[in-house]
């Protein structure tokens, strides 16, 4: 979506985000037993890829293997620096999507002319670009993830 104002233009970005090779999000209930609509703890759960690592390595899967150090070497930098425990922590997202925005601008050719600054948020990334000309452009990205049937998602908003 976005939103046309005097000088301004605002944009707002669902980001859909996918766990890593061997992982998957899992939404945790609330006490009667139903998915919340908003405000879910978002469980990173280690999947077992028996079938799937047969069919293409011939061998078992990380979780299943006795050598799963491998797997949990490769992720848990990741991880740490995404979850908090065993769930996803959306204001680790926002850092980390922060911190990655601030480094490709300064690789845009638009860097010379406009300026990037950040804005505070804790669950969505959210930036303001400045220039020459008198219009602004802030974009916020709200960080979302999709559980089980397309078209259901919980998000960070």
């Amino acid at each position: 979506a976005w939103i046309v104002n005097e000088n301004t233009i605002h944009y707002r970005l669902i980001v859909l985000l996918q766990p890593p090779r061997g992982y998957s999000f899992s939404l945790e209930e609330d006490t009667t037993g139903q998915l919340p609509a908003r405000s879910s703890r978002i469980r990173v759960v280690l999947e077992c890829m028996c079938q799937q690592e047969q069919l293409l390595l011939g061998n078992v899967c990380f979780l299943h293997s006795a050598d799963n150090e491998l797997l949990r070497d490769q992720s848990s930098d990741l991880l740490c620096r995404l979850c908090t425990g065993a769930y996803l922590d959306l204001e680790k997202v926002a850092c980390w999507a922060q911190l990655l925005v601030r480094s490709a601008w300064l690789y845009m050719p638009q860097a010379q002319q406009c300026q990037l600054t950040v804005l505070p948020s804790s669950q969505t990334c959210t930036f303001q670009l400045t220039g020459t000309s008198k219009m602004t452009i802030v974009t916020e990205m709200t960080f979302a993830v999709q559980p089980g049937s397309p078209g259901l998602y919980t998000s960070s908003a």
